[in-house]
């Protein structure tokens, strides 16, 4: 059944103002549902872009021409705008970075390395994606610290009870994914951050597949750290923000050195800058920052509640269709989801399923989607991932499903 919500979301007029959206792939209307990926882009992004080429082109901070003022001004304006989306207490407290990659790979090397000693534990789980993995494995094989894994069910539940018995006085830091890339799990992200704490262990969210889907409140979840990349939420790739505890960006060392991240340098020593803009070295991606924030403003005039109540619609409706076709296995029912549909056909490489849906204009992702220990979990070599947004449709799935039987047809599984 529709909610209120679904029922007054005209997704026709949001579709609208997504020019990509309008193109034939193949010979058929295009059903993109590859957005976990990466999501469109509205038309107001795409103008941000040209705008700041055309008109403000200049560098950022110092700069006392009119041009570098307004850049400056447009720049710092998005920070205000994250810090609004995502509810911290201070626009000091968030970091701009290439996205959540760069972002985790920022607090693995600024905060915790310092903190960290031989047989220290760093707490993930089974559905990390490798950007929430490796940079932990990293610290594990230099410092001599461990590594521990909470298992996650048939599901793809996060097993809360391991969790919670893992956690203990060597407990040093916690990263988890909020919702997870591949099997679209929604965690329990408050219960996580409120047991680490009570031992008192940092958390970090990976919430790359939640902010374009979820209100996101980092005071609400009391976290300690959170990254998010634009390009998952209708903003350009190559930018995203970390939003830390001020307590925890004061205490932290620069990752990288070079300009602007200091406050004076001389040949015997280097004085930081203020944070967040310690964190900041070099020529910023200034564009790709501005349009960011247009991205994020065009989302919350859209509305999260929204958002969340058209995609849950969806996505019943897509699990329902999928889950009726022969052959098809699908990944993830966890009690809480959001946005993801992970499947095979039996006896197809989901690299023959993708390349097929596409033939049919029906985009979607295939591979590992750099989750590989959850590949090994469910004993699958890759899986299709068809991923939700906003301006998706129900007849973007229905074009999914008569994909799929197509796959069936061209690998004659239907007789």
């Amino acid at each position: 059944m529709r909610t209120d919500d679904t029922a007054a979301f005209d997704v026709e007029a949001v579709r609208a103002d997504f020019p990509a959206l309008d193109q034939e792939v193949n010979g058929h209307p295009l059903a993109y549902l590859d957005n976990g990926a990466t999501s469109q882009k509205p038309r107001a992004v795409i103008e941000a872009l040209r705008d700041y080429y055309e008109r403000d082109n200049s560098n950022v901070h110092r700069g006392v021409h009119t041009l570098s003022e307004r850049a400056t001004a447009a720049y710092e304006g998005t920070r205000e705008k994250v810090r609004s989306f995502l509810n911290a207490p201070s626009e000091r407290e968030i970091v701009f970075a290439r996205g959540t990659t760069e972002a985790i790979n920022l607090v693995a090397n600024g905060f915790v390395r310092p903190r960290l000693r031989e047989g220290d534990e760093i707490v993930i789980s089974h559905m990390e994606h490798h950007s929430n993995i490796v940079p932990w494995q990293m610290l594990r094989d230099e410092l001599g610290a461990k590594l521990r894994v909470v298992p996650i069910d048939d599901d793809g539940a996060l097993d809360l009870d391991a969790y919670l018995a893992m956690l203990g006085p060597r407990t040093r830091f916690v990263s988890m994914t909020h919702v997870a890339n591949s099997l679209g799990t929604v965690n329990p992200v408050r219960e996580i951050v409120e047991a680490a704490h009570a031992v008192g262990a940092q958390v970090l969210l990976d919430s790359a597949q939640a902010v374009p889907h979820l209100a996101v409140d980092v005071q609400a979840l009391d976290c300690d750290f959170l990254a998010f990349s634009a390009h998952k939420v209708l903003g350009p790739t190559g930018i995203g923000a970390l939003y830390g505890r001020m307590e925890h960006l004061e205490s932290m060392v620069p990752w990288q050195g070079g300009g602007d991240m200091i406050l004076a340098v001389t040949f015997e020593k280097a004085t930081w800058n203020a944070v967040p803009y310690r964190f900041e070295a070099g020529t910023p991606n200034i564009a790709d920052t501005i349009a960011m924030g247009v991205g994020l403003d065009y989302l919350r005039e859209i509305g999260l509640d929204r958002v969340a109540a058209w995609e849950h619609d969806l996505l019943a409706y897509a699990d329902e269709r999928v889950r009726a076709i022969p052959g098809v296995r699908i990944f993830g029912d966890a009690p809480e989801k959001s946005s993801i549909l992970s499947f095979v056909i039996e006896g197809v490489h989901a690299h023959d399923v993708g390349t097929i849906l596409d033939s049919e204009g029906v985009a979607v992702r295939t591979g590992h989607h750099c989750t590989m220990p959850v590949m090994a979990r469910f004993d699958v070599p890759a899986m299709a991932r068809a991923s939700l947004a906003f301006y998706n449709t129900r007849g973007d799935i229905d074009a999914l499903a008569r994909g799929i039987e197509k796959v069936r047809d061209v690998f004659r599984l239907n007789r």
